[in-house]
């Protein structure tokens, strides 16, 4: 549950370090890699999407503290594979410091929408960032498989190793 920031960042941090370990279980040929097909953001390669992980960090940061829903803020260079852990490291303190001593209440407070009348709280704001992040994660991810690189667990376990546990999963709940 949250309940301020501090555990909202817990939380945050767990997410950031699984996108870490993807990042990490890149080879070589991910630098530059793009999709065959596409045009915008369907275009991208992992150079920007991890750039754009990087930048909206802050944009949903400036968001919650109601600053406007703002890309501002200057992303470390995402150029080469080498830059990726930095970029995200260092969005990653960011994010922390704009977060760090905000107050709980925040996290009810109302923020307006960038493109409608509507308003969002600020707990639903810091959880679309999550959303956000997985989903690009995530379409890292499923790169990474149809081009054959390894793509890491997320929970360290196949779907074949639970199969294997499912029996004694059986005897142990009857």
């Amino acid at each position: 549950m949250l309940t301020g920031p501090r555990e909202f960042l817990r939380y945050f941090d767990s997410i950031h370090r699984r996108t870490l370990r993807d990042i990490q279980a890149l080879p070589s040929p991910a630098q530059n890699w793009t999709p065959p097909a596409g045009e915008g953001e369907k275009s991208w390669s992992i150079n920007q999407i991890v750039h754009h992980i990087c930048e909206s960090r802050m944009y949903f940061a400036r968001a919650y503290r109601n600053e406007g829903w703002l890309y501002d803020w200057p992303v470390p260079s995402t150029q080469r594979q080498a830059d990726w852990i930095p970029a995200l490291e260092e969005s990653h303190a960011e994010f922390h410091r704009r977060l760090d001593d905000t107050p709980p209440e925040w996290l009810q407070r109302r923020i307006k929408m960038i493109d409608t009348d509507g308003s969002l709280s600020g707990w639903r704001i810091l959880m679309m960032l999550i959303e956000h992040e997985v989903h690009h994660r995530s379409q890292i991810d499923t790169y990474s498989g149809l081009q054959g690189w390894d793509v890491p667990q997320i929970y360290g376990r196949t779907r074949e190793q639970i199969d294997e546990l499912q029996e004694g999963q059986r005897t142990a709940n009857r």
